[in-house]
């Protein structure tokens, strides 16, 4: 019964219905306003099922995005690569350094970070890659930004920012251009936490429902930069995230972000929702940004 429940999921249901009835589930069974969206997470369900643009793809592939971010900021603030395969047979384990990255192109939350390399598997290393490469992240998620993207293992250099396992992540949301909010994530692998700030670092009265709000994160040293670079990388953009890491010496671009939590993350206080939404206003688009 699994299987044939997964095989209705997988081919027969049309992206439409699961889209809305994953959101439904995820807001309490209440229904979005589809057409004519007000709340973040409404609007973040709009660009799911309407948006069309070819530049989609690019920008949520791990490999593709590099190019996009290249042209507009320069290679250097790029983390370096160290292998991009289809075949992650291929992998030359003796000539990648004691610590690096790894996740597939096509995905999103796919990751294995190496710390020590002689701790390391690699056969089994290989065998997730292997099972990653197997996986349709659209076929998961029904984002369709995903749908043609060539299924590749990226290995990256490893950021380290001196505040633990993990470097923080800030992840800053640009509407028409501007840096409005900043997400700051610490610790995504263990006591993962959260914080909203506003440009000015001024922390914001607000969370996300799926995680507990508790200390502080601190401010990068590169803030103004990095916003002066996400308004960049978002010019021409109703609305897109841009994440960075931050080092002492400098700071890495992480990912573009064009749907957030699928639109399925609750806000407390739930006026917030409304608040970013207010924020964003909608252009539906089937070509360039």
């Amino acid at each position: 019964m699994r299987q044939i429940k997964r095989l209705i999921i997988d081919n027969i249901l049309p992206d439409w219905y699961l889209n809305i009835r994953r959101w439904r589930k995820a807001h309490g069974g209440a229904f979005p306003r589809i057409r004519r969206p007000i709340t973040f997470n409404e609007k973040i369900l709009h660009r799911i099922l309407f948006e069309r643009c070819p530049i989609f793809a690019q920008v949520v592939d791990k490999a593709a995005v590099r190019s996009y971010v290249g042209e507009r900021l320069g290679p250097e603030i790029l983390p370096t690569v160290y292998h991009l395969t289809s075949d992650p047979r291929t992998i030359p384990f003796d000539r990648l350094p004691d610590k690096f990255v790894v996740k597939p192109t096509h995905g999103s939350g796919w990751v294995k970070i190496v710390t020590d390399k002689s701790t390391l598997d690699p056969v089994a290393l290989v065998a997730t890659c292997a099972e990653w490469l197997k996986r349709s992240y659209y076929k998961e998620t029904r984002e369709i930004a995903y749908k043609h993207i060539k299924p590749r293992v990226i290995i990256e250099e490893f950021i380290e920012d001196g505040s633990g396992f993990t470097p923080n992540d800030y992840r800053l949301f640009v509407f028409d251009g501007v840096v409005k909010l900043i997400q700051a994530d610490v610790d995504r692998f263990t006591h993962h936490f959260q914080r909203f700030y506003t440009p000015e670092w001024q922390k914001i009265d607000a969370r996300n429902a799926w995680y507990d709000v508790s200390g502080d994160a601190r401010e990068p040293t590169h803030l103004v930069e990095m916003i002066k670079s996400a308004e960049i990388l978002a010019d021409g953009w109703d609305f897109i995230r841009v994440d960075f890491y931050d080092t002492p010496h400098r700071f890495y671009f992480g990912e573009l972000t064009l749907a957030p939590n699928a639109g399925r993350a609750s806000f407390f206080p739930e006026e917030f929702d409304y608040y970013l939404g207010s924020l964003w206003k909608t252009r539906t688009r089937r070509g360039r940004p």
